[in-house]
């Protein structure tokens, strides 16, 4: 596959960007691994196949678009009611999408082989901006993966917890994105 080349527009329209989060604490059997989605992102790549480190990429996310779209493990499976009361929590207790509407990564180097890059970047998450280093690929059917770990306290971010504290978010979340091909 040749290496593609020029400035592409991404989004939820083009590609599905995630969040995965996992339990802990004595209480985790109680609670779900979570998925996560953005139902409204968008970004800017741009691709400079004969020097790679003048690629570039940006992402914005719309906080109130996060939706639980999937439940792992648990004493019950994950209700439509679960996932609204998600839903709630991240916007009014997590987040706080009318203090900070967004989330944003912009890309300050990239290095690697259209198969296999990094990209690492400013990632602003309520106000906080940290690097992040995102690991990806270009695959044989011509989509774009790839993900990165986010430790929510470096953001500010307290995990989320319940029972008495006994179940627990992970402080680690995966971000994970799959584009199709860029056209």
């Amino acid at each position: 596959m040749q290496p593609l080349g020029g400035t592409y527009r991404i989004g939820s329209g083009t590609g599905h960007l995630r969040i995965k989060t996992t339990r802990t604490g004595l209480g985790r059997k109680a609670g779900h691994d979570l998925t996560i989605e953005a139902a409204s992102w968008s970004g800017d790549v741009a691709v400079d196949p004969a020097d790679p480190g003048r690629s570039s990429v940006t992402v914005t996310v719309d906080v109130a678009s996060l939706e639980a779209v999937e439940g792992v493990g648990g004493l019950k499976a994950l209700t439509d009611s679960d996932r609204a009361d998600i839903k709630g929590t991240i916007r009014d207790k997590i987040l706080r999408p009318g203090e900070h509407p967004t989330i944003t990564f912009v890309s300050t180097v990239v290095a690697g082989s259209p198969e296999s890059f990094t990209v690492t970047g400013d990632l602003t998450i309520m106000g906080t901006t940290r690097p992040i280093t995102i690991e990806a690929g270009l695959g044989g059917d011509g989509r774009v993966r790839g993900a990165g770990t986010v430790v929510q306290s470096s953001w500010g971010i307290k995990p989320y917890s319940a029972l008495a504290g006994a179940l627990r978010l992970s402080d680690e979340v995966r971000v994970e994105f799959d584009l199709a091909p860029l056209s």
